[in-house]
């Protein structure tokens, strides 16, 4: 089955769910949200350009009752794709996602190297891991809806927060609505600097797609690499728990690094 095949078929089952998510209106963008993240990547890189990005340091993984420590390399694109590799004592765990257009492909792996596909609803919105490459496609994508929700409070600090989802015009107001919930990413900086300092999103069960599940990356000791502002510092957050701890010791840019490189089995 063709890919375009397999959105057209999962976008006919959201129709057989009863949704218990309001349909929302197209709406311009906000033009001080759009202003706001631009001075964030001013903030974040000047008048540099950054293509792909490669961190490798320590990592530590806690699953329940799983408490392990190890390594971890980082790589993303501009385009949206991603890479997290850790090898810790149970073995290699990796996760990527490469967008293709409209229909983005991903995948996960263990300590067997068997990858396993995340499913269409977990790749529509982005995953975080980068905070240039989030703000930069939430602030130029056609598509994006951004909104600026103001300023607040969160884990003690002052940030201002932005919301960004993806509007789907061509479906019914039922399937547009849910797709917009999938898409969601809500981005918090810091109030004095503009730096990034949380993205959050929600994450759905494979098998369910209107069970949510709460995700935050959280970004931290930012720290100057070739005139650009780098999160050495990375924490990840599922269910209200501290899931991934990445220190970052090394970060280069702008190395070449291609899709192929990212995406797949390695």
């Amino acid at each position: 089955m063709s890919r375009h095949c397999t959105f057209l078929v999962l976008v006919c089952s959201f129709s057989l769910l009863s949704i218990p998510i309001t349909a929302q209106q197209p709406a311009p963008p906000s033009s001080s949200a759009v202003t706001l993240l631009r001075q964030s990547l001013a903030a974040q890189v000047g008048i540099s350009v950054v293509s792909d990005v490669t961190l490798t340091g320590s990592a530590r993984r806690i699953a329940g009752s799983d408490d392990e420590s190890g390594t971890a390399t980082l790589r993303a694109l501009s385009s949206g794709a991603a890479r997290l590799d850790l090898s810790l004592l149970s073995g290699t765990r990796s996760e990527f996602r490469s967008p293709l257009s409209e229909f983005p492909t991903g995948g996960w792996s263990g300590p067997d190297g068997v990858v396993h596909a995340i499913p269409y609803h977990n790749l529509i919105g982005d995953w975080g891991w980068f905070p240039v490459f989030t703000l930069a496609n939430a602030s130029t994508v056609q598509s994006s809806v951004l909104t600026l929700v103001g300023t607040e409070t969160r884990n003690g600090q002052s940030v201002i927060h932005v919301t960004e989802f993806q509007q789907f015009p061509n479906l019914t107001p039922d399937n547009a609505a849910l797709m917009q919930h999938l898409s969601q990413i809500d981005i918090f900086l810091d109030s004095a600097t503009l730096l990034p300092s949380v993205v959050s999103y929600n994450a759905h069960a494979d098998r369910n797609v209107l069970r949510d599940i709460p995700v935050e990356i959280h970004f931290s000791d930012y720290r100057t690499v070739n005139g650009a502002q780098i999160p050495f510092h990375i924490q990840k957050f599922q269910n209200n728990s501290l899931l991934l701890d990445l220190q970052f010791q090394s970060a280069t840019l702008n190395t070449g690094l291609t899709a192929a490189q990212v995406g797949g089995a390695q």
